[in-house]
């Protein structure tokens, strides 16, 4: 996890990204800027403030790791190979030259240099990449003696980041540690994530926990369902086994995963020839044991849904025992019903 709170800033510089395909200019700032600390703080608080989540990448390229641009003019920085403010430059060209979709827009581009970070309790430097693209509009009042006047401004609002990397000056060999957020659209991620900085997710525990948690719910989705008579409940009953053996456990063991959750033969056949392919499919190498990362399961834990949903009159939720349920059918009535049991009502 980060820890910012004694983190500096201590270079900025600045950059104007247009449109390159839409004849927008790429505007470039002749020297690092010069900030007071009052605005050091909240600059602070609009480039750091988003980053929470455990999910890491590297930086990546198909034949050489040093052929990757970003890679490359940040290794320079920590290594102080180059100067700042000129790599910064040639950060900046390079988004430049990605900008090869209609729909990306124009924007400020902060590059900074940031000292005493704290990421999975290492004390690093990092270098801040993001871009500001969406400006929001502030009223903004004057007072003359007794009289009031207002006028709009447009600007920046400090806490909600459109595009953001960090890069932490550790496992260099590897291709860095680097955490980034892309809060636009879909299909401009490929420019921020793949074109502009190709990376590619570290697989930490997070990473194992959140994928694989996507196994399990990929696997009722495709084949654990109606199509292949499996009832509702079970579904569901599999999908809430899995999501507390995430939930309980510190290490996931995956024979003990298997036994304990997968407890059918063929349902275990079923779901090692789903995975297999579904590791194929997706670029994705599970180990058979890591630890657990419990943000991971808190992200996913809403995706675990236990609805039963019957017509649009009636929602079940199903927490425990799926025994408890039973299912039947009305012939007189030609409908099918659930009858539930318990003890007492709350």
């Amino acid at each position: 996890m980060f820890d910012f709170t004694e983190a500096k800033l201590e270079k900025i510089a600045i950059h104007k990204i247009g449109n390159k395909i839409q004849d927008e200019d790429l505007i470039l700032s002749e020297d690092v800027i010069t900030v007071d600390e009052e605005i050091k703080e909240l600059l602070k608080k609009y480039f750091l403030s988003n980053f929470k989540s455990e999910e890491f990448n590297q930086f990546h390229h198909d034949s050489d790791l040093n052929l990757n641009e970003v890679f490359s003019f940040s290794r320079h920085i920590f290594d102080q190979t180059g100067g700042f403010f000129d790599l910064s430059v040639s950060m900046a060209k390079h988004l430049y030259n990605q900008t090869d979709h209609p729909n990306i827009k124009a924007g400020e581009l902060y590059i900074a240099h940031i000292t005493d970070c704290i990421v999975d309790d290492e004390l690093v430097d990092a270098i801040g990449i993001f871009k500001s693209e969406n400006k929001e509009t502030y009223i903004k009042i004057y007072q003359e003696e007794k009289a009031f006047s207002l006028d709009k401004q447009e600007g920046i609002n400090i806490n909600k980041l459109d595009k953001g990397c960090l890069i932490f000056n550790t496992e260099k060999e590897f291709g860095y540690k680097v955490a980034v957020i892309d809060k636009t659209n879909k299909d401009e991620t490929k420019y921020w994530n793949e074109k502009f900085l190709n990376v590619k997710p570290l697989s930490n525990k997070f990473y194992q926990t959140n994928n694989y948690l996507n196994l399990c719910k990929s696997f009722v989705k495709e084949v654990f369902n109606t199509k292949n008579e499996v009832e509702k409940t079970d579904q569901i009953e599999l999908l809430n086994r899995s999501i507390e053996y995430f939930k309980e456990e510190e290490v996931f063991d995956e024979n003990q995963f298997k036994s304990t959750v997968l407890t059918d033969h063929d349902v275990k056949e079923a779901f090692n020839e789903f995975k297999d392919k579904y590791e194929t499919d997706n670029c994705i190498s599970f180990t058979q044991s890591f630890s657990i990362s419990e943000q991971a399961v808190k992200g996913q834990q809403k995706n675990f849904k236990s609805i039963l949903k019957l017509d649009k009159n009636f929602h079940i939720y199903i927490h425990g025992n799926k025994e408890l349920v039973e299912k039947g059918f009305d012939k007189d009535k030609q409908m099918n019903f659930y009858k539930l049991f318990f003890e007492k009502e709350a």
